[in-house]
């Protein structure tokens, strides 16, 4: 008798988003391994993936919590009494981060019926805010187990998620993508045998494309959201003693977000109109095609002022995997994947003179630039393989469904 397949409820904030293509890439290799996924997006996203009817949660349903909220109060008032009591007990870091959790807690008053009536084997979490709340909630409202993962966002922005700490507690297992996030996790009390350190990864790799043997001038590549994580203030201000300092290049930046104006007028100001483009968004194939013209991706990541930071941005072993060499500022878990010298190179933003002698570096000891391509490469096959993942992260579904 064929077994039935692990059918598993997936709750995201938003999917499919195409910034996240790491969650798009998790999905195929889980669905690769036969897991019949049921895929929930809270606030937008919706309509199919992989094959996967998306559900989006119709914002129009909150209005029935007028009478769904007193009927889970007078019934279920051991659930609704924890949620009452986080309310009050502490202030949300932020609004954004008090609207995302009551939007977990709506979703899972209103749907706890439906999947009371067809129950999946287990509920994941696919980020620590809005979906871990829902999943949270549903296991309280009606026994179902669940995991929940913890990312970079979830963590550090104002100082990290309001209720992390009770969602994450009660959980089968958490997953995060960086050593960094199992250290933060772990050093907030929370068990470290139930913290799973699982990257992210590419479905397939592409042929390692050839060194350009004269590389002046350096082309240069940073691909990011314009917001200030991202550090590209920073980065223009590196790109301007770079061409004062005579070193021949050329910058794209590619990516949007609410920066781009002032970003661009800064630009303006420095004087690097034709040297620096913006390129505004890009769909994944034109990304690779910037990799495949780039000799070095960028990236200059500092802490936001919201303390909110990358943990590994998956653009850093997507462009180790493509053969672009990458330079990019020690800051929160880019030296996971980028050892200075060994499979890349690593400057403070606030050192433009370390800046200018590592595209120095780049440019002209062919040497060192093979090096780093082969390293960069070696490690992204082991550490970054979508599928290889996928097959720890199905492992730890299905032992915490009790499969």
């Amino acid at each position: 008798m064929t077994p039935r397949p692990l059918t598993i409820a997936y709750l995201y904030t938003t999917f499919p988003k195409a910034t996240e293509t790491f969650m798009q890439r998790e999905v195929i290799a889980l669905r690769a391994r036969g897991v019949d996924l049921r895929i929930y997006s809270l606030f937008g996203g919706g309509g199919t993936f992989a094959g996967v009817a998306v559900t989006r949660f119709s914002m129009w349903r909150l209005l029935e919590l007028v009478w769904v909220i007193p009927k889970v109060a007078l019934t279920r008032w051991d659930v609704f009494g924890v949620i009452l009591h986080g309310l009050l007990k502490r202030r949300p870091p932020s609004w954004l981060n008090f609207w995302e959790n009551m939007l977990g807690a709506g979703f899972a008053g209103l749907w706890y019926p439906e999947f009371r009536r067809d129950p999946p084997d287990l509920i994941h979490a696919a980020w620590g805010g809005a979906p871990a709340t829902a999943a949270w909630t549903l296991h309280k409202l009606n026994g179902h187990p669940y995991s929940a993962a913890a990312h970079a966002y979830d963590l550090y922005e104002h100082g990290g998620d309001w209720w992390l700490y009770e969602k994450l507690a009660e959980a089968k297992f958490i997953h995060t993508s960086t050593r960094m996030g199992a250290d933060t996790l772990t050093g907030r009390g929370l068990a470290p045998d139930r913290i799973h350190v699982i990257r992210r990864g590419l479905d397939s790799f592409p042929p390692l494309k050839p060194l350009r043997r004269a590389r002046t001038p350096l082309r240069l590549v940073s691909v990011a959201r314009l917001v200030a994580k991202k550090g590209l203030r920073h980065q223009l201000r590196i790109y301007a003693a770079a061409r004062a300092a005579g070193v021949a290049f050329e910058a794209r930046i590619v990516g949007e977000g609410p920066l781009r104006a002032e970003l661009e007028a800064l630009a303006r100001s420095l004087g690097l109109e034709s040297t620096v483009r913006f390129l505004g968004h890009c769909d994944q194939a034109r990304v690779w095609s910037e990799f495949a013209w780039a000799d070095v991706l960028v990236h200059t990541g500092i802490v936001a002022p919201s303390g909110d930071r990358d943990g590994l941005p998956n653009v850093i072993p997507e462009a180790m995997t493509a053969g672009t060499l990458v330079i990019t500022s020690p800051v929160a878990a880019t030296g996971e994947a980028i050892h200075d010298g060994e499979t890349g190179l690593v400057a403070d933003v606030d050192d433009p003179a370390a800046w200018i002698a590592a595209f120095q570096r780049i440019a002209s000891d062919e040497g060192l630039a093979a090096r780093l391509q082969r390293a960069a490469r070696a490690w992204v096959e082991v550490e970054y393989d979508a599928h290889r993942n996928a097959e720890r992260l199905h492992g730890l579904l299905a032992e915490a469904a009790g499969r």
